[in-house]
């Protein structure tokens, strides 16, 4: 997905592309890796990269999407990490119940 979505290899990017063309599903961790990529070595900002994956889950599938775009949302307003995010998402939008002793987590939990 790094590579589809930075095009900065052309051979890996079209095999990437191609991939993604037939059809794909990714799973939250992969989500979470990129992120992290795209933060950590690439330097991007979080609402580039919240918009990023935004976009790539127009054309690839993922599990729990209501709760991955909340997560997303979160990701860009607020300076958590992609899981705890993740985690108010299943919260919020899914009603399960999450119990942390972070405290700026715990400060977006339902109750």
């Amino acid at each position: 997905m790094l590579r589809f979505l930075l095009n900065d290899d052309a051979e890996m990017a079209d095999k990437a592309a191609l991939v993604i063309s037939e059809g794909t599903f990714t799973k939250e961790a992969v989500i979470a890796e990129v992120l992290y990529v795209l933060k950590s070595v690439y330097k991007m900002e979080r609402g580039t990269i919240s918009d990023l994956i935004v976009g790539l889950l127009d054309v690839v599938q993922i599990e729990n999407l209501d709760v991955v775009l909340f997560a997303l949302r979160l990701y860009k307003e607020h300076a958590l990490d992609f899981v705890d995010c993740l985690l108010i998402g299943y919260n919020s939008v899914q009603e399960i119940e999450v119990f942390s002793f972070y405290q700026k987590l715990n400060k977006l939990l339902i109750v």
